[in-house]
Parts: structure tokens; C-alpha cells; sequence
């Protein structure tokens, strides 16, 4: 009976220790440095960005997905990875082919026209260059962790509401502000230029459609994609 006890208390035991290392390492799978860099980023971009941009200027879907990328990257959270993959995989690349488009002297959405502007500093503009890695950023990391499928229900609640508070409280295409850099027409609530509202259809009408083609044309697309080739089952401790 003693012998039986003293032959499994190492196993025990080593089966604990075996436990905690497959545990650390589940927490280990970002590389630090890729963390403090990441750290040292948001410390630059998020103070610039208040004092030029204003608070609202996070409320824009990328800078959203990039507080939250902030998060998962240290808490190597599958969810909070997964929201911003959702959200902003797509739109960032049509952002990237804009800027290479009005780069090379052409026009595709407009949408990069601020980089393009003298009248922010060369380092305002240097920092919105996350618009072109963060994208791939998020790919490495669903690769890493996973990808988490509440992701799609929980970005598309976050997003929605984003884009009902800046209908509803902030400024529309074609206002004048005192300070031309703080940002109107946040996530296109009133249209697609925002020079002025569109004059399609009603603006409530305008913000449903809107709403809709970023569910069916941006989320859904992007989750089934994600779902299909990053999702891993939750790994249990033996």
C-alpha cells in the first residue's frame, strides 16, 4: 500500500508540472517583444491623436480595432483578437489600395486623402501607416490563438452602436468646423464623401442600408472566411 502511494505521487506530480507549462505556454504564444513594441506604439499614437483628432476620432472602426488588438495582444484574449479581425480586415484594404492608388496620381475612394494633406505634419500622417500593417497583424494573431466565432455577433453589436452614436451626436458630412483635423462624418453615417451628405435617400434610410452593407458585405463575409480557416477548439488541461 505504501509502495502503491510512493509510486504515484511522482506521476503526480509530474503530471502537474507537465500541466502548468502546457498552461504558461497557451499564455505565451505572442513573443514579448512584439508586445512592448506594440505598447510603445499606442503610448505615441493615442496621446497625438487625442490632442489632433479629438476623442472622438476613436470611434472610427480602426482605431477601435486597434485598442482592442492593444488588449488581446497582452491578454492573448481569443475574443478580443477576433472582434477587430472581423471588423476591419476588409475596410484596411481598400484603405492600403486607395493609398497606393492616390500615390501614384489616381483617385479610387478618397478615403486616404489626410495623408495627403500639408497641412498635418508629416508625423500625424507617419502614425495612420497602422491602417497598412495592422491588418496583417490581426491575421498573425487569429493564426495564433484562434479564432474566436462570437467575435462576428460581438464586432457587429460594437460597430452598430459606433455608427448610431456619430449619426446621432456627432458631426455630419459638410460641417464646418473650427478645427478643420477634428473628424465629421465618422465611419460614413451620412455618405460616402465628406464633403457632403448624400441625397440618395433619407438619412435614417441611408443609415440602415449602411448598416446593413457593412454586416453583409464586410462582417459575414470576413467571419466565414476566419471561421473556415483559424478556428481551434479551446484546449482543456489534462
Amino acid at each position: 500500500m505504501n509502495a502503491s502511494t510512493q509510486t504515484c505521487r511522482p506521476a503526480t506530480a509530474a503530471s502537474a508540472t507537465s500541466s502548468v507549462a502546457s498552461a504558461g505556454g497557451r499564455r505565451n504564444k505572442i513573443p514579448l517583444w512584439l508586445k512592448l513594441g506594440y505598447t510603445a506604439f499606442i503610448a505615441v499614437w493615442l496621446p497625438v491623436y487625442w490632442a489632433n483628432y479629438g476623442p472622438t476620432n476613436f470611434l472610427y472602426f480602426c482605431d477601435m480595432a486597434l485598442l482592442l488588438a492593444f488588449a488581446g495582444l497582452w491578454t492573448e484574449n481569443r475574443l478580443l483578437v477576433s472582434m477587430p479581425a472581423v471588423g476591419i480586415l476588409i475596410p484596411q484594404a481598400v484603405w492600403v489600395v486607395d493609398f497606393c492608388a492616390q500615390l501614384s496620381g489616381h483617385k479610387f475612394t478618397g478615403m486616404t486623402g489626410y495623408m495627403f494633406d500639408e497641412h498635418r505634419s508629416l508625423f500625424l500622417r507617419g502614425l495612420s501607416f497602422f491602417h497598412g500593417w495592422l491588418p496583417f497583424l490581426l491575421i498573425f494573431l487569429v493564426v495564433k490563438l484562434g479564432y474566436d466565432r462570437r467575435a462576428f455577433v460581438a464586432w457587429t453589436i460594437l460597430a452598430w452602436a459606433a455608427c448610431l452614436i456619430c449619426f446621432c451626436f456627432l458631426p455630419p458630412a459638410g460641417a464646418h468646423l473650427m478645427d478643420p483635423k477634428t473628424p465629421i462624418n465618422i465611419n460614413y453615417v451620412f455618405g460616402l464623401d465628406d464633403a457632403a451628405p448624400q441625397k440618395l435617400m433619407p438619412a435614417g434610410a441611408y443609415l440602415a442600408s449602411w448598416m446593413a452593407v457593412l454586416l453583409g458585405v464586410v462582417f459575414v463575409p470576413t467571419h466565414l472566411v476566419l471561421r473556415r480557416f483559424c478556428t481551434r477548439l479551446p484546449q482543456t488541461l489534462n
